[in-house]
């Protein structure tokens, strides 16, 4: 049975700990239901426009979005249909997460034919490649990675799920979990497309449920695509160790892993932070409040700045009537919310003290 190498080093143990402190924020803030489907939403665009634009995908963010809405436009058909794609692998995570208790080829085979979809021929999608297959540099054509050949894939594959499965495995901490699996399933490269695709869907599979989904607000795949250069080189640097995959020491690739979450979680963690209105307002008035997306977007910015006019929240809103911004506003007013300073023109409005 595969059995990976490893050391818990410093980085790892930092890592690890700025992820579990980000995650208990992220899990307790009092977003309104209405922003916590916006940061879901968002998580789910920036996953796909990322974790597409790592193997090439030539779709701006504004083009995702308009396929991700159902919208067509003029582009590449393969570009297209792997942002579809990658939006039923999100959908099909959420499934597997439910439908199985533990871990098995069969659903790693689903993701890659969701992955692949329509991309390559059917009789290739969610089946284990019977071809060797090379990574060449793009431009000198050198060869910069050959995974093992296609007769040691089952063996190879089989081995990993078991150790997936075992309570060896689960010894360790969920996200160092996941990041083996994303090298590991990357280094195998079972399939004939769609590997980077699929090892990082798998690998996000493994936090979903072991309970890392952290309410669907993150997309690691967007620190991976700012920084492709240390992406691939964590990897090559554990590449480069040894033939078998079973003799590399994984720790440098799951610090860089952890460290890429651990960037993710914290900008997040300040994002909720700046947008909960619990260590500003629940203590005060009692309960959580809902309020429409424009109402928190107007506390943010009360909260950022201390203060502010009409002319300033004009500037806020500025396809919204000073009306529709003077009902928000009243709304708030009556519920404990923001205070008016001054009862002229130049009145101020600010967050209950």
């Amino acid at each position: 049975m595969y059995v990976p190498k490893f050391s818990i080093s410093n980085g790892i143990l930092r890592n690890i700990g700025q992820i579990e402190a980000a995650k208990e924020v992220i899990e307790t803030a009092p977003l309104v239901p209405d922003f916590e489907r916006d940061f879901q939403t968002d998580a789910v665009v920036r996953q796909v426009y990322h974790g597409t634009h790592i193997e090439g995908n030539t779709l701006s963010m504004d083009q995702t979005k308009q396929v991700l809405d159902g919208e067509r436009i003029f582009a590449r058909d393969r570009d297209v249909q792997e942002v579809i794609n990658y939006r039923q692998v999100v959908k099909l995570l959420d499934e597997l997460k439910e439908a199985r208790a533990g871990y098995d080829l069969t659903a790693l085979l689903d993701i890659h034919a969701a992955v692949v979809y329509n991309i390559v021929p059917r009789e290739k999608a969610g089946k284990i490649r019977e071809t060797q297959v090379v990574v060449k540099e793009e431009g000198s054509g050198r060869i910069i990675f050959s995974p093992p050949g296609p007769v040691e894939l089952p063996y190879l594959l089989e081995d990993f799920i078991n150790w997936l499965e075992t309570g060896v495995a689960k010894e360790n901490h969920p996200v160092i979990i996941a990041a083996i699996v994303h090298y590991v399933l990357s280094a195998i490269h079972p399939f004939v497309d769609g590997n980077g695709r699929a090892a990082r869907a798998f690998a996000m599979l493994v936090m979903l449920k072991e309970g890392y989904d952290i309410k669907r607000f993150f997309a690691i795949e967007e620190h991976f695509d700012r920084d492709l250069d240390r992406y691939y080189e964590a990897f090559f640097k554990v590449d480069r160790q040894s033939a078998e995959i079973s003799q590399r020491d994984l720790t440098a690739w799951i610090e860089y892993f952890t460290e890429s979450l651990a960037v993710e979680l914290v900008k997040i963690k300040e994002k909720v932070k700046k947008l909960s209105i619990d260590s500003q307002l629940r203590v005060k008035i009692g309960q959580q409040i809902s309020l429409s997306p424009r109402q928190m977007k107007l506390v943010e910015y009360l909260s950022q700045n201390g203060k502010a006019g009409m002319r300033e929240l004009k500037e806020v809103f500025p396809m919204v009537s000073e009306d529709t911004i003077l009902r928000d506003i009243k709304g708030m007013k009556e519920r404990g919310i923001i205070d008016k300073e001054g009862s002229t023109k130049a009145a101020v409005y600010v967050l209950r003290r």
